[in-house]
């Protein structure tokens, strides 16, 4: 019995961020919401992305063009990029495509970015339950840590995703578009990705770089934010014409 408390316990300190994250981007698309057999297919197939990633990064470790372990800033910050940032948003790129490509309900601006989170969070969530799990006595931490940071983090990178794409979707199809959905969340990932991972390897400077972090996390709250503000304009201006 005491066992099942536990695990119960653990689940719901791994998906309450999650649930949070995605209770906002349904609110903000309240005007006209997705339906919701779309959005659990949405987030099923980011579970199915964290799964997925590994095509991405295992031949990037087998290859040597990476390695899984990293001792100091430069290596941190290629390990970030090579084995986390770039094969992560590929892999959930490829099941926003999928989820997409056929799909009657992206019909608005705001829709890119609601599939997107649906996916981001998916994948977040099948990661947190993974690290809380191995956290063993230091799970809360891992929890608090990572519901502030990690999560976010997952929300701000598939909302830069999914805002690009949508800008494709609808008409703004440029070289420069294209490339943004893909490039600009592996850039906003990588950095995240890098900062925190330099922080493991940098005891003494710690508290500079969790600083560095939080106010990454912040300019991408602020720039995610205005994102979802000029896609809710264009789907008025669109509705409205």
């Amino acid at each position: 019995m005491m066992m099942d408390a536990t695990v119960t316990l653990l689940l719901a300190a791994a998906l309450l961020p999650v649930v949070v994250m995605m209770l906002f981007v349904l609110w903000r698309d309240k005007k006209n919401p997705e339906p919701a057999s779309q959005l659990i297919k949405g987030f099923v197939f980011g579970i199915f992305s964290a799964v997925g990633s590994l095509a991405f990064s295992m031949p990037i470790l087998l290859l040597g063009i990476a390695s899984g372990n990293y001792e100091n800033a430069i290596e941190a910050t290629w390990h970030s990029f090579f084995v986390a940032a770039i094969p992560e948003e590929l892999s959930k790129l490829l099941f926003l495509w999928l989820l997409l490509r056929h799909n009657p309900f992206f019909d608005e601006h705001l829709d890119g970015v609601v599939y997107a989170v649906c996916i981001g969070l998916g994948f977040a969530a099948f990661e947190n339950v993974q690290y809380l799990f191995a956290a063993g006595d230091s799970w809360l931490t891992t929890a608090v840590a990572r519901g502030l940071l990690s999560v976010p983090g997952h929300f701000f990178f598939a909302v830069l995703m999914g805002y690009y794409y949508s800008l494709v979707h609808f008409g703004h199809d440029s070289k420069r578009n294209r490339l943004l959905v893909i490039a600009a969340p592996v850039i906003a990932h990588g950095i995240y990705d890098s900062i925190a991972m330099t922080t493991e390897v940098t005891p003494g400077m710690q508290l500079l770089f969790t600083v560095a972090l939080l106010a990454f996390c912040n300019e991408l709250r602020k720039l995610c934010t205005r994102h979802i503000g000029e896609l809710i304009e264009a789907d008025k201006y669109r509705n409205f014409g």
